[in-house]
């Protein structure tokens, strides 16, 4: 049947375009501007025509993708070669009689394109009956689609017969009930895979984490079938439109389907009947439940706010619990324990309340299962950012005031949550660090311990007293009022380097007074060592130049 289509086919496209529908001698034609750009268009159209014949040709030998290719390369060259018509039927230099060959073989063309699609669609559907259905289905319902994509052009090449003086009434009125018809069928179409994607929703909802593979396969098919009938019924609307039908039911259908308020949809018909029938529906609603109605959603109301007014005594009590200073909580521990309080609280008595409002609390559980898992793979980076705040509430490596090295930064934690710090610099910039990043780096928390040693070095010349020298030091430093006598400072001559003889002073201060004690000590060393007579050597050499004698 392929190879018999394929090869109708053949034997129409090479009419499309041929050097006799332009009849005048070529010499003849090129006399004038206008007549070269029409021989260049015939030219052009006849290489179009050639290129969509070779095409044509490789199909009875072409399956699966590569038809697929194919088929998109005929459309695409025949959609050039429509807008090529289209240009010469609105330039109007061209003779009618050439043009409409050209328009009615397009017709031709279009008819048979048709019945390439029903064969293909007779083909497929002979094979429903098998464990494959569902792909049968979808692959059905593209093919429709690009059935739909045809008739507009139909409906195009109609419009340009009746533009160059052509009868062509009987014709769209016999397609004008052929698309009634057709659109009525994709209306029964779409209302029932609308009802079976809602019924294989609730399927694998109902399943919760134990939804299958085929359940959810299932699901997607659905709404990739429903959107493809939607696709078509809205292109027979569009055409049914521009042929003068009333088509306000079928916009109906459409919209309960997408929700897409757009274009023509909301014209009078159609929003009248849709507001009848929610008028109808909210009165029936309010005359039969109303009262249960607003009962419930009273109750619902009475139970958030106590639920609201509880969550603020739990996250009062929570916080005095946690910043008693025996638990010794972190900061962040404390922020998170405070916040979760107050909001697991208020989302019991969120469920509570829904609950009291007729919605099963099963399904919707289920579906914020699936929802997180789908969220999770989205924000992996967040959650990792999130794992890490989790180890870092855990193992405390710093707390809020802490002046650390961290991630490639210096300075003190101003705040901290779950996936990121936020560090002032000592400069005083604002560094706002993920948390990831801390914890996979090293951590150098400098104020976690209560003192901190003060490391210097300093050096004298090699003829300077060693005795006098270390003297000098261990006043300096034991006269400091910062410097703490436990663990007790360590001064000792270090090294003998190329041109000083240096001592090491290590005194120990609290961390905060660490810079204050290193400035003060350096600056004291130099005024001391230079009123004692002690030179601080500097690297130099000494230039020996002889005289010789020739």
């Amino acid at each position: 049947m392929f190879r018999s289509l394929c090869l109708r086919l053949l034997c129409c496209l090479p009419l499309i375009f041929t050097p006799q529908l332009f009849a005048a001698d070529d010499q003849a034609l090129a006399t004038t501007p206008e007549a070269q750009k029409l021989v260049d268009t015939q030219n052009e159209l006849i290489s179009l025509q050639n290129t969509i014949k070779a095409d044509i040709a490789r199909l009875p030998q072409s399956e699966g993708e590569v038809r697929t290719i194919i088929e998109y390369r005929i459309q695409t060259k025949t959609l050039t070669v429509r807008n090529k018509i289209k240009a010469l039927l609105e330039d109007g230099n061209i003779d009618k009689t050439q043009l409409l060959a050209l328009v009615q073989q397009q017709l031709q063309f279009n008819l048979k394109i048709d019945n390439y699609y029903n064969d293909s669609v007779n083909k497929l559907s002979k094979k429903l009956g098998s464990a494959d259905d569902e792909a049968t289905l979808l692959t059905i319902s593209k093919r429709e689609l690009d059935k739909d994509k045809n008739y507009k052009q139909r409906l195009e090449t109609y419009n340009w017969l009746e533009q160059l003086g052509e009868d062509v009434s009987a014709e769209k009125a016999e397609f004008t009930q052929y698309l009634l018809a057709r659109a009525d069928n994709f209306d029964s179409f779409v209302t029932y895979n609308q009802q079976q994607l809602q019924k294989a929703v609730t399927v694998a909802t109902d399943a919760g984490k134990d939804v299958t593979s085929a359940q959810t396969a299932r699901v997607m098919q659905l709404k990739e079938r429903l959107s493809q009938n939607s696709q078509s019924l809205s292109i027979d609307i569009d055409l049914l439109d521009a042929l003068g039908q009333n088509t306000a039911s079928l916009k109906k259908t459409l919209f309960s389907v997408s929700g897409d308020i757009t274009q023509d949809v909301l014209s009078i018909d159609v929003a009248s009947s849709l507001l009848e029938q929610w008028l109808h529906t909210a009165t029936d609603q309010a005359v039969n439940h109303g009262p249960t109605l607003i009962f419930k959603l009273f109750f619902f109301c009475l139970i958030l706010f106590i639920a609201s007014l509880a969550g603020k005594l739990a996250r009062k009590i929570v916080r005095n619990t946690v910043s008693n200073s025996k638990l010794n909580f972190s900061k962040l521990l404390q922020d998170f324990f405070t916040s979760l309080s107050s909001k697991a609280v208020f989302t019991i008595g969120l469920l509570v309340g829904l609950s009291q409002l007729g919605i099963e609390l099963g399904p919707l559980l289920a579906g914020f299962g699936i929802a997180g898992v789908i969220i999770g793979f989205a924000l992996q980076d967040s959650l990792s950012n999130f794992a890490s705040g989790m180890m870092i509430l855990i193992y405390r490596p710093y707390d809020v005031g802490d002046l650390i090295s961290a991630a490639g930064v210096t300075g003190r934690v101003s705040h901290m949550s779950l996936v990121s710090t936020t560090i002032k610099t000592l400069d005083n910039q604002r560094l706002i660090i993920p948390n990831n990043k801390i914890w996979g780096d090293t951590i150098n928390n400098i104020t976690a311990e209560h003192q901190r040693r003060v490391d210097m070095t300093f050096g004298i010349s090699y003829s300077d007293s060693i005795e006098h020298a270390e003297t000098v030091l261990k006043e300096i430093v034991e006269n400091h009022p910062k410097v703490q006598k436990m663990p007790a400072p360590t001064i000792k001559l270090h090294l003998l380097g190329e041109s000083s003889v240096d001592f090491i002073v290590r005194p120990w201060v609290r961390p905060e007074d660490y810079w204050e004690v290193y400035w003060d000590i350096t600056r004291e060393v130099k005024m001391r060592f230079d009123a004692e007579g002690i030179s601080i050597p500097f690297p130099q050499r000494d230039l020996h130049i002889y005289r010789t004698s020739k």
